[in-house]
């Protein structure tokens, strides 16, 4: 019998509104942090690919950024890099926020994935939030406007529901052959989740303080002889008085924020690190197309 008899794989796109929970629920099904998570809306702003098995079954989710309706050009690429996502998966997994319901954002979205030709699951999270009868009530409501061949009942955060999803997903890959080696989790290379965490780590410190165009880029990564690693990353601010948030009272932030990023960095790579931030003020970095690259998106013109 061949590998491809024997095995499955396949794609599995997140999406939903933001904040609705992918990233938390893509770092439970692959076991392993592998995208980044905040409290702030819109922190995933390309797709990332987690890998985890099931049984004979590799399943590639594809974390999405958030389906919100895009104001700024930075907005539009992400919006574009969502949709990207599911146009390419196998199925399309829709993780709706239970506490939220059934709102316009999530509305709308609906309205679009009845286009979709893909294969369509959907996900309520959060399921620890609500009662059983309204969490029945919602998945009947939103099954009413777009049907889905599965509808899962999860709490990414606890846990609870994500191993089922998991198995039941892998029973719907076709099969062919593993994409990747079997101890792989994700597709991002290790500069670019770096510079992830440190994102995400800015966030977790100054949450109210700044706005989400903040971008963060790995300079350097250097592995030294003794088996560490040495790496600088630069944080780009749009203004002087953001560079001053981030730098902190006697660099007291920075400090803090490298502390966070550099024990993340380290478990995630599995090295020593010697983590060094600078802050460059940027103003125009949003029409930047380098910074887009950089960021694993699109540069939408116009």
């Amino acid at each position: 019998m061949s590998e491809a008899q024997t095995t499955r794989c396949g794609f599995v796109a997140l999406i939903g509104a933001p904040n609705a929970g992918k990233s938390t629920l893509l770092n439970a099904l692959v076991g392993a942090k592998v995208s980044i998570v905040s409290r702030k809306v819109q922190t995933t702003r390309a797709q990332v690919r987690g890998i985890a098995l099931h049984e004979d079954a590799q399943i590639i989710f594809v974390d999405t950024p958030g389906i919100f309706r895009p104001k700024r050009r930075l907005d539009r690429a992400m919006v574009v890099s969502a949709w990207g996502g599911a146009d390419e998966a196998d199925i399309v997994c829709l993780l709706v926020d239970a506490r939220k319901g059934l709102d316009e954002e999530t509305g709308e979205i609906l309205e679009r994935l009845k286009g979709v030709r893909q294969r369509k699951c959907l996900a309520l999270n959060k399921i620890d939030t609500l009662e059983v009868e309204k969490l029945l009530e919602l998945a009947q409501k939103i099954n009413a406007i777009t049907p889905f061949e599965e509808t899962f009942m999860i709490s990414a955060l606890r846990g609870h529901g994500v191993e089922t999803m998991k198995a039941k997903l892998a029973g719907m890959m076709k099969p062919g052959p593993w994409l990747y080696p079997e101890d792989q989790i994700s597709d991002a290379p290790l500069r670019q989740l770096a510079a992830e965490i440190t994102r995400e780590k800015i966030f977790e410190r100054l949450h109210d303080e700044l706005p989400y165009q903040i971008t963060v880029e790995t300079d350097q990564w250097k592995n030294l002889p003794d088996g560490s690693a040495r790496i600088e990353q630069t944080i780009f601010v749009t203004r002087e008085g953001h560079r001053k948030i981030v730098l902190g009272e006697g660099g007291a932030t920075i400090k803090s924020i490298g502390a966070a990023a550099r024990k993340d960095i380290a478990e995630a790579s599995e090295q020593k690190t010697h983590l060094f931030l600078f802050v460059k003020v940027r103003e125009n970095w949003i029409d930047d197309p380098e910074r887009y690259r950089e960021m694993g998106l699109e540069f939408p013109k116009g």
